[in-house]
């Protein structure tokens, strides 16, 4: 029988050129790479994509860098030299699929548009990310995830009524694109394997993050209201709050089903509440949003979190409360399903990282070792290309390799 360790990797065998830096191309691609792609990322010669030195540095490093970049060959080059660009142009004559995140027009000022490279093979994805998209009037803007996900209605949305928006704590608007860009990846490639030709994929960080803001347009359409901020409750979906504890801590108590409501109620010894026909349905409950609240908030500050995770969970009622990075560390669940892996750095040195999703029975990702040094593949994928010692030597001295 064939098994999950002799069985190849989903995307064993496809060949993938990153031309991306920072978040959004660099994220796509190593979702890609976990599941079996060769990833060649390309970095420019000295300082190399800037992730390397964002966040927390260790030995020179982000270690942000050793889970963005694991699973993948570091290329120094210099896009912005002829010599760099033919390069590439030989790369896209092997690759199956290219990611860039450029602003739009860059590639084609270096005549690496999609019609140039397509001429050269006409198998080649080219996933291109970008702020606002490849057409457009903000097409040319320049566009990070902060400034998609407030155009796309995110941002609008965080905070409590009447006070400034706050971000969310990470780069979602990037990270979302990136799924979008896999997603597509992996659709054009279910279409190649049909009409043998490839094609582009157009994602924008604004759109990416506007298809998540569920009924928000159409509820402006045919009722003229717009959705506002609301803390940390979802207005028209009761109850599902933060609950203050008798510590000053908090928890998440998500009621809103019809039948967990009724278990809810009883818990916190509201049974007029729980038989009360008005509230029977959530539409009734959202009308009643404030009493139902203060209901639910007047119980849970009598008691510590964990004594009301404990009444909660033995009623079956969903629960839990924000997890901080030493919570996710060390909870059991985390560990039994292995999401919490440990990879070894270029120092030698152990770094725990999050695993790879999504889970596959007979063919799951790959985990990979902590992200490459700068150039430290460049000889590898030039010896792939047949590039000769006094070509090297040339390019090497020209500082574009």
């Amino acid at each position: 029988m064939t098994t999950a360790e002799t069985r190849q990797l989903p995307l064993e065998n496809l060949k993938v050129l990153e031309l991306g830096q920072l978040i959004a191309g660099p994220f796509a691609t190593k979702l890609l790479g976990e599941f079996g792609a060769d990833v060649i990322k390309v970095e420019p010669p000295g300082t190399g994509d800037p992730l390397r030195k964002w966040r927390i540095i260790e030995d020179g490093t982000s270690l942000w860098w050793h889970v963005q970049s694991r699973t993948k060959r570091s290329l120094s080059l210099d896009l912005r030299t002829p010599q760099g660009q033919d390069l590439v142009r030989r790369l896209v004559g092997e690759a199956d699929v290219l990611v860039e995140n450029f602003r739009p027009g860059t590639l084609e000022g270096w005549g690496l548009g999609y019609e140039a490279l397509a001429e050269l093979n006409p198998r080649l994805i080219m996933v291109r990310i970008s702020g606002y998209g490849q057409t457009g009037p903000y097409r040319d803007k320049p566009g990070f995830g902060v400034i998609g996900e407030a155009m796309g209605g995110l941002r609008y949305l965080t905070g409590h009524p009447g006070e400034p928006s706050v971000r969310v704590g990470v780069s979602i608007g990037d990270s979302l694109s990136a799924l979008y860009a896999v997603i597509g990846t992996l659709l054009a490639l279910q279409e190649r394997s049909r009409s043998g030709l490839g094609q582009e994929i157009d994602v924008a960080l604004y759109e990416s993050v506007f298809a998540m803001m569920e009924s928000l347009l159409p509820e402006y359409d045919a009722t003229g209201q717009v959705r506002e901020p609301s803390g940390s409750a979802l207005p028209g979906i009761t109850p599902s709050n933060a609950y203050r504890t008798r510590d000053g801590d908090f928890v998440l108590i998500a009621g809103n089903g019809d039948s967990i409501f009724k278990r809810l109620m009883k818990v916190i010894e509201r049974d007029d509440l729980a038989e009360d026909p008005a509230l029977a349905h959530n539409d009734g409950r959202s009308r009643r949003a404030a009493e139902i609240d203060a209901a639910i908030e007047a119980w849970s500050k009598t008691l510590g979190r964990d004594e009301i995770l404990a009444a909660l969970d033995a009623a079956r009622v969903p629960a839990g409360f924000p997890y901080t990075a030493a919570d996710i560390a060390s909870d059991p669940h985390y560990l039994a399903r292995e999401m919490i892996q440990t990879i070894t750095r270029p120092s030698g040195d152990p770094l725990k990282v999050p695993g790879v999703l999504p889970r596959l029975s007979a063919t799951p990702g790959r985990l990979g070792n902590g992200g490459p040094a700068l150039g430290q593949h460049t000889e590898e994928v030039l010896d792939e290309l047949g590039i000769d010692d006094e070509t090297r030597a040339k390019l090497r001295s020209a500082g574009i390799i």
